[in-house]
């Protein structure tokens, strides 16, 4: 990669780590459904200037407004609802490293949805993948009053829904541009969260700390991460890009040490390592057999057993 895309990946990485700070700050105050809605709504204003640049974006976004709005709320009204609600009990870093399992959602919907073969290696990622939510949450999840089952079940439907509007978008929007499937969901989403804002707006006005949270949550994890995150799949492609997920958990882990005071305990990292090591493997993004077969067709025959 060139010093520009691996700026640009550090960058959305930065941006998307940052969201789960910001919505700390502001959902206890403006409460999940206003927080997002307005979310959505300041992430749609920035981009559609950008659409209304681009020929044909327009006509594209009216002739599949049916799957992107499909798209809107799996990818955007219920996940981020879902998190606002979640992380108004759990900690940024915390709720970043349970975001991780985003691609092995993706993979089984892929697998039950598209009928997409899960090899050894993706099936051997999922199982790590898996056990390190297992290391993470364990002792944590309890459902009575005060305790963190509901918010950590609220993370894991939303990193679900991800990985349905990811196969939903591979499978209904194939032929439609980056920019206008983005701009429309988040115009989509925000239609959905609409009225549910208005019924549940906070009664107490938020303070100008929440305001200013939720507004950077918009221009920036919204409307400027999703055009960073387009720019580099069109010149880095897609596998590339996604190694962003390694990153996030990162950089919300330390804008929570430094921003909120938030701890990072031995379980947090042990339970990072094994999701995203589980991630590399159900991604592709690590293959060891595919790198030791090629090991030993560069090395020839002489690479093999000795004779008799």
């Amino acid at each position: 990669m060139r010093q520009r895309d691996v700026i640009d990946l550090v960058l959305l990485a930065a941006l998307w780590g940052a969201s789960f700070l910001f919505i700390r700050v502001a959902a206890p105050q403006f409460g999940a459904f206003a927080l997002m809605a307005l979310r959505t709504g300041i992430g749609a204003l920035v981009l559609l200037p950008f659409l209304l640049r681009e020929k044909g974006g327009v006509a594209e976004l009216r002739s599949h407004v049916g799957p992107i709005a499909w798209i809107g709320l799996l990818s955007s009204a219920l996940p981020f609802v879902m998190f606002g609600y979640a992380i108004q009990h759990l900690n940024a870093g915390f709720t970043s490293i349970l975001n991780a399992t985003t691609p092995f959602w993706g993979a089984i919907v892929a697998y039950l949805w598209l009928g997409d073969r899960l090899g050894a290696m993706r099936v051997l990622g999922l199982a790590i993948g898996f056990g390190g939510v297992l290391v993470l949450v364990w002792g944590r999840v309890s459902f009575a009053e005060g305790g963190s089952g509901l918010p950590i079940l609220a993370t894991l439907v939303a990193t679900l829904s991800y990985g349905l509007a990811s196969i939903a978008a591979k499978k209904h929007l194939g032929g439609v541009g980056a920019l206008a499937g983005a701009a429309g969901s988040q115009l989509s989403a925000t239609l959905m969260l609409a009225p549910l804002a208005i019924v549940w707006w906070p009664a107490q006005p938020p303070d100008p700390r929440a305001w200013a949270s939720a507004v950077l949550l918009g221009v920036l994890c919204s409307g400027l991460a999703y055009l960073l995150f387009f720019r580099l799949i069109a010149r880095i492609g897609s596998t590339r890009t996604i190694t962003v997920t390694f990153l996030i958990p990162v950089f919300a882990m330390l804008w929570g040490v430094l921003f909120l005071g938030e701890s990072i305990t031995a379980r947090m990292l042990a339970g990072a390592a094994t999701i995203l090591a589980g991630t590399a493997l159900t991604t592709g993004l690590v293959d060891p057999w595919h790198r030791l077969a090629a090991l030993r067709r560069k090395a020839g025959p002489s690479a093999g057993p000795p004779p008799g």
